[in-house]
């Protein structure tokens, strides 16, 4: 049986693994112009936001980039006390001027042994899944979101050990 010390021992460090997450993303920067992509630099990151059906050629990074859908969304939804937080995963559609297309599946949150993935290395590039819009009611669910989802992904340059995805 599970004591009462185990169960405040999860709660506490998932809430402080969510407090450092949002630490996190309060360091990028959002772009809102759909018509240019911003310089990627070290210091800070741009998200790109991309509507479900979507289709974008980034110059920048020389590849197609297509929001084709999200084929999972079990984030608690808002108002809703849950166990665990849930993950969404979208999946995109990537060509580069030389390669052929590509789809990734980028989840929300990185967990191996569930088969997820935050990030996937493409054409020499990282790109992540920074968010995914909108977040799920308590009475419709995420049923009632399909084709209204709305992504933004980060697009970095990959390390040199890493190998094409």
């Amino acid at each position: 049986m599970i004591s009462y010390k185990a169960i405040i021992l999860t709660v506490s460090s998932l809430f402080l693994m969510n407090c450092n997450a949002q630490k996190n993303k309060s360091k990028i920067k959002v772009d809102t112009d759909k018509t240019k992509v911003n310089q990627v630099n070290k210091s800070d990151k741009t998200i790109l936001y991309f509507n479900e059906g979507e289709n974008r050629f980034l110059k920048e990074y020389q590849m197609n980039v297509t929001f084709k859908g999200i084929s999972e969304d079990s984030r608690c939804p808002k108002d809703v006390n849950c166990i665990w937080a849930g993950v969404a995963v979208a999946q995109i559609e990537v060509m580069g001027t030389a390669t052929r297309p590509m789809t990734l599946e980028i989840a929300t949150i990185d967990n191996k042994s569930r088969n997820y993935s935050a990030s996937a290395v493409f054409n020499g590039y990282t790109i992540s899944l920074a968010d995914v819009q909108p977040y799920p009611g308590a009475v419709d669910g995420a049923k009632a979101l399909k084709g209204k989802y709305r992504i933004g992904i980060i697009i970095t340059k990959a390390s040199d050990d890493s190998t094409m995805k």
